[in-house]
């Protein structure tokens, strides 16, 4: 059936909650970095993509009901194009916020992931993803290339997904717009949290401490 759900925003833009809530909500399971690292089919599509190949995205979220966060939030317009009755969800929220959530998680586990005490296959995906969002979506690790490529994914979403197609969503707006959106009751019990920055390092065994 391919999926029903691509998630556009960036990592760091409540994509854990997202996944969670949607999963809540009968479309799942969801696409999101956790499934790259715990899935073994999985490593072997990103590494083709990576080094170029053409994919059958159909194969690649096979399985899958829903998307979001990284990596398939690098790939959503060949994602919206690939599964025309998709609904767009766009996770986002203030630049700086997610520049400090970023820099802290993402960005300063690409910086020192080589140091980092990772089992092979972990170490493998992120290999990968090193070529696929540092070098491939950010251009690097510092401050403006981030900051600007956040910006402009953020653009492109909305001059690209026709407004009765996408919703531009954070957390904090709770169950009621992305009920409204997927057109299914909302149910009792707060929205989803996780994915504090805590959460984040206790997927890699800790937080590195750097002099």
């Amino acid at each position: 059936m391919g999926l029903r759900i691509i998630g556009s925003g960036y990592g760091r833009t409540g994509t854990m909650s997202t996944k969670m809530a949607l999963e809540q909500l009968g479309f799942g399971p969801c696409h999101h970095m956790v499934e790259v690292m715990g899935n073994p089919a999985q490593p072997p599509h990103w590494t083709a993509i990576a080094a170029g190949a053409e994919p059958d995205w159909a194969e690649v979220f096979a399985g899958y009901d829903a998307q979001v966060d990284f990596p398939g939030a690098s790939v959503w317009h060949e994602l919206s194009i690939a599964f025309p009755d998709a609904k767009v969800i766009h996770t986002e929220r203030p630049e700086e916020e997610w520049w400090a959530s970023y820099s802290a998680t993402i960005g300063k586990f690409f910086q020192h992931r080589e140091g980092l005490d990772l089992p092979p296959p972990v170490a493998a995906v992120f290999e990968t993803m090193d070529k696929l969002l540092v070098e491939g979506v950010f251009g690097g690790l510092d401050r403006e290339s981030s900051l600007s490529a956040y910006r402009s994914n953020n653009e492109k979403v909305r001059a690209t997904i026709p407004s009765e197609r996408l919703l531009v969503f954070t957390p904090a707006d709770g169950w009621e717009p992305l009920c409204r959106f997927l057109d299914v009751p909302v149910p009792a019990g707060e929205f989803p949290r996780s994915n504090a920055r805590d959460e984040f390092w206790a997927l890699f065994g800790g937080e590195p401490e750097l002099a």
